[in-house]
């Protein structure tokens, strides 16, 4: 069955991009997980739906990856086919205000791009680990911004192969959602519309964010960014430091002693240790406050 799976791969990609058996711990920021059947890096829409094409006639599961970031994957890992979007596909275009971006670039780099450009705007996720496909999808944000701020209209690939330009008003844009999560939608790319600023400030504007960051959160440690949504009326993080959890490990992975938000893993921690110390994080909370902690990190594969 895998022999012919592969044989079927190949007729759309080249070899030298197809792995099997391929450890998730190597493409996921918490550097845990087990091996995935199948593993592709996409350089194209056509590929991507010749791919999509062969899970469904062979009723395969997938799922799009980025840079990994915001991921679990179990220690047994995935059985199906993991698509990776991202250094093939990471085209960023400026014309304007406007920035028109694959859906594989990081973060990071259109960030970098905008500065360049002098367009303002986009300096919230210069420091977001993750890929502009990702960031789509769950409205990602922080210091105050959001992609739902910036995004003008977003591209996708439907689930029966079909391309879809949906506008603003169109992506449900709400806190960690958007109707790309909930229809199963992949995104191609986007359009980004800016405003018009000084570099240099906009610069001086990424430095002082990128201070807080390296300040505030545990970037020494394998982590998957913040654990925990945001209750409403509270923060994640003071619940798990007011319930006395700083510190507290499960084997290797631990809630990180410089912000409780982030549960960290301080070497070799398994996805079964950072499960566990999840939910003895999330029944202490519930006990000592009586409020749920709901997970923003996604869990994929076999636990």
């Amino acid at each position: 069955m895998k022999e012919m799976i592969y044989s079927r791969l190949t007729d759309v990609m080249e070899k030298s991009r197809i792995k099997t058996e391929e450890p998730m711990k190597a493409h996921t920021t918490f550097r845990v997980g087990g091996p995935a059947d199948f593993f592709v890096s996409v350089q194209s829409t056509e590929e991507l739906k010749g791919i999509l094409d062969v899970c469904r006639e062979e009723k395969l599961p997938y799922y799009v990856l980025g840079n990994g970031s915001n991921l679990l994957v179990g220690d047994k890992g995935y059985r199906g086919i993991i698509i990776q979007i991202y250094k093939d596909m990471n085209d960023v275009m400026a014309a304007g205000e406007l920035l028109t971006v694959q859906a594989g670039a990081l973060l990071s780099r259109i960030a970098n791009v905008a500065q360049a450009e002098g367009l303002a705007g986009f300096e919230f996720a210069a420091g977001i680990p993750g890929t502009l496909g990702g960031a789509v999808v769950m409205n990602a944000g922080a210091y105050g911004g959001e992609m739902k701020d910036v995004l003008e209209m977003v591209t996708v690939l439907t689930g029966d192969g079909e391309i879809r330009v949906l506008k603003k008003e169109e992506l449900e844009l709400g806190y960690r959602t958007s109707i790309i999560a909930k229809k199963g939608y992949i995104v191609l790319e986007a359009v980004i519309r800016l405003k018009k600023g000084n570099g240099a400030q906009i610069k001086a504007r990424m430095e002082e964010l990128k201070e807080q960051r390296v300040t505030k959160q545990p970037l020494e440690f394998a982590s998957a960014g913040s654990t925990f949504k945001r209750p409403d009326g509270y923060f994640a993080g003071k619940l798990v430091q007011d319930a006395g959890l700083r510190g507290f490990q499960v084997g290797d992975a631990q809630v990180s002693e410089k912000h409780c938000g982030f549960v960290v893993n301080r070497g070799n921690a398994t996805a079964a240790e950072i499960v566990e110390l999840m939910k003895q994080v999330s029944d202490k909370v519930m006990a000592e406050f009586g409020v749920k902690l709901e997970p923003e990190v996604k869990r994929l594969g076999e636990f």
